[in-house]
């Protein structure tokens, strides 16, 4: 690929050796994040749905798909909640039909959280776009640029992963 991209619409890396700062791949790291905050912001904002309802989604998903029991106090720990936060973040989805409340089968003390088929359907069509217009975006690089993409942000993700482990531990989980 020469560097153009017909589906860039933000600021491009520099051409020229870096002299300072931070690497331009770093730069395109935050302005990716940047825009899919805002795009899970205004998707989410549609369906009445806030950033966190999605996070809690994406990690039930994620743990569910492990073979993982999702708990609340898992999703408190993935999601740096304190307990009444996580409470009503769960109390929201549940409310809205995205998750549901189960006992775990061998544990009946333990409460599993389940999503529903609402949350798969509205999850579906809140990242329909994303998923075509970034599908749109990785056809354009070939099977061998992807796995080097692929490799790199995978390193990225565990570089992510580490220096939150190695940051001094905050004076207590978020509000929300």
């Amino acid at each position: 690929m020469n560097g153009s991209n017909p589906f860039n619409t933000g600021p491009a890396a520099p051409e020229t050796p870096r002299t300072g700062g931070p690497h331009p791949l770093v730069r395109l790291l935050q302005d990716f994040t940047l825009e899919a905050n805002r795009y899970v912001d205004a998707a989410g904002g549609r369906k009445d749905m806030h950033r966190t309802d999605l996070n809690a989604l994406a990690v039930i998903m994620r743990h569910t798909a492990k073979g993982n029991v999702v708990t609340p106090g898992l999703l408190r720990k993935e999601l740096n909640l304190s307990s009444p936060a996580t409470t009503a973040l769960i109390d929201r989805l549940d409310n809205s039909g995205h998750v549901v409340r189960e006992r775990h089968s061998s544990d009946r003390r333990q409460v599993q959280l389940k999503m529903t088929p609402k949350a798969f359907t509205e999850g579906g069509a809140i990242f329909a776009p994303l998923s075509r217009h970034m599908g749109q975006a990785m056809a354009e690089f070939t099977d061998a640029e992807l796995e080097t993409v692929s490799r790199f942000m995978a390193a990225m993700v565990d570089a992510t992963i580490a220096a939150r482990e190695d940051s001094p531990e905050p004076s207590g989980p978020a509000a929300t």
